[in-house]
């Protein structure tokens, strides 16, 4: 099966093959893939190196925090990517999007202001969780809509801690 993904604005092609082998962007890996726990903990083997994430499933995206770092993630199976071409829509972030908390935590910092222009894959917010600092950063590039977090609060699973909407052209 083939799947056409956007990762923090690269685009890859993903194809799953047999005996735990798959394709990316024709360059050949040996995968093995585990969930580990409830709450989105993954374990993955990937050409024998050991990584572990935790995964969340969004409205269209995933979002992926790996090694203190946040990745969004769009995909598309080859039926849904070729009907989005010809719709010219591809795969398409919308005009708004959320940094949601991937785990409950603290906020330790808050890099951006309503009103900053940033980049994609910029960090615009730190949040300490099970002991650890983690880089939340943005989906997209864009204007800081709002901000809904101040240092030292408290933070659910899921909770919408900036928004961020397309640049006035």
């Amino acid at each position: 099966m083939k799947y056409y993904t956007k990762v923090n604005d690269k685009e890859y092609i993903i194809e799953v093959g047999q005996d735990n082998e798959i394709s990316v962007n024709d360059e050949k890996y040996a995968i093995d893939f585990r969930r580990v726990a409830e709450g989105g903990m993954v374990s993955l083997l990937l050409n024998h190196r050991s990584l572990e994430a935790v995964v969340d499933e969004r409205d269209d995206h995933w979002e992926v925090l790996t090694d203190g770092e946040l990745y969004t993630v769009f995909v598309q199976d080859e039926r849904a990517y070729r009907l989005a071409q010809a719709r010219g829509t591809g795969l398409d972030m919308g005009h708004e999007a959320g940094v949601k908390a991937p785990m409950p935590g603290l906020i330790i910092r808050v890099l951006v202001e309503v009103g900053d222009t940033v980049e994609r894959n910029e960090k615009v917010v730190i949040l300490e969780s099970m002991k650890m600092e983690n880089e939340l950063r943005s989906p997209r590039e864009g204007v800081v809509t709002a901000v809904h977090v101040t240092p030292g609060a408290s933070v659910e699973k899921d909770q919408i801690l900036i928004l961020i909407s397309d640049l006035e052209e």
